[in-house]
């Protein structure tokens, strides 16, 4: 059997084959992230072995760009395996004395791995988990961009207008989002006449509620402590923002009908842990992938960043070690939001979170302890493919 790894690169990546006794037969051919650069390497690897089952290949989850090579060399119908970057690290730590990486010995150390074969695999899931992965991811990106451009509307109301924020409890909520769309300054809402109003109301369900919120913000504007001069261009900067707001959230729930489409074709009992709904299943089961591929609930931990770290040596042993934060961030992130929502609305959630707080325990201390109650339910449920069932 022959091992060969690949150094994961944006344009170019770095190759080596070695043999059954770890012998090199090639070390750093580089080929580049292109059907004509695939080739070469499939060349390259006809002189040394003419099945394709004789040869295994093991490459970094680097980014995305291990997703091109590793979908042309499977389709080729060769055997790959996967593996996150951390494992490499710590084989790395375990074999080479010296503090070195270079892409040669990188693309050695991953064949080196696979030819151990003491490495858990980065399995790539069917088609509906991996959207699922992806469109959640793309989904964060949308809400923290939402997010980002709230500040900024924030910060040109805080000039222009500042009374604004004290008529409404959400200025980002439907109403208050249609005046900023017409209406920026103090002096534009003081100056609204009955056919400004009149138009307005066209596109705002809640009328009469519109109607008393301009009737206060046009007093409050009539002594506003905003800006003076430059109104025009913070005008337009807020006119805009708000504008972009509407996209991206229009955009967003585009996004959660695919993703609840999706789910609805999985029909995974995951839905029915408490705190768990529609977009937090999505992420969760995106970021797992295939549940097999976990042995225990808690390696399915590990993954998600929320085991203890280790500090002991010699004597020595910690009594309070803090959680590991390593593995998936999404994942992690949406066990806590799912354990926050479940310790106050479920009552089993809930007394074990008074429980660790009875003991002691920080808030947040405790809604870890919930999140890691929450993954072993996770890890339950998908591994028996059974609904949720209070113990």
């Amino acid at each position: 059997m022959l091992y060969l790894g690949i150094d994961i690169g944006k344009n170019n990546h770095v190759a080596s084959l070695i043999d059954e006794k770890s012998k090199p037969l090639f070390k750093a051919f580089s080929f580049s992230n292109t059907i004509d650069g695939a080739n070469s390497l499939i060349e390259k690897l006809s002189c040394y072995a003419d099945d394709i089952k004789s040869v295994e290949i093991g490459m970094e989850a680097t980014g995305h760009y291990w997703l091109s090579v590793y979908s042309f060399l499977l389709g080729k119908g060769y055997t790959i395996h996967v593996v996150n970057p951390i494992q490499t690290d710590g084989w790395r730590k375990g074999t080479e004395i010296r503090k070195r990486k270079t892409d040669i010995i990188d693309s050695i150390l991953i064949a080196d791995l696979i030819r151990y074969g003491d490495f858990v695999e980065t399995s790539l899931s069917d088609e509906d988990t991996m959207s699922l992965r992806n469109l959640s991811r793309f989904r964060n990106y949308l809400v923290s961009s939402i997010s980002d451009l709230k500040r900024k509307v924030i910060c040109v109301l805080d000039q222009i207008f500042p009374e604004y924020q004290s008529v409404f409890s959400d200025i980002f909520g439907a109403t208050s989002k249609e005046l900023l769309s017409h209406f920026q300054t103090a002096d534009d809402f003081e100056n609204i006449n009955a056919e400004k109003l009149e138009k307005i109301l066209e596109n705002i369900s809640l009328k009469n509620f519109a109607k008393n919120k301009i009737s206060v913000i046009s007093e409050l504007a009539a002594n506003s402590f905003g800006l003076k001069f430059c109104r025009d261009s913070f005008s337009l900067q807020l006119k805009l923002l708000i504008e972009q707001i509407k996209f991206i959230e229009a955009q967003v729930s585009d996004v959660e009908k695919e993703i609840n489409i999706i789910l609805e074709r999985i029909n995974s009992p995951i839905t029915t842990i408490p705190g768990i709904a529609a977009i937090t299943a999505a992420i969760i089961l995106g970021e797992i992938g295939d549940i097999k591929r976990f042995s225990n609930a808690s390696k399915l931990a590990a993954y998600a960043g929320i085991d203890a770290s280790v500090n002991q040596s010699g004597e020595y042993q910690s009594t309070n070690n803090k959680m590991s934060k390593r593995g998936s961030p999404y994942l992690r992130k949406a066990l806590f939001q799912a354990a926050l929502v479940a310790a106050f609305n479920d009552p089993v959630f809930s007394a074990f979170y008074q429980k660790k707080r009875a003991e002691g325990k920080h808030h947040l201390t405790a809604i870890g302890a919930v999140a890691r109650k929450m993954c072993n339910i996770v890890f339950t449920v998908l591994k028996n493919n059974t609904t949720y069932k209070i113990q």
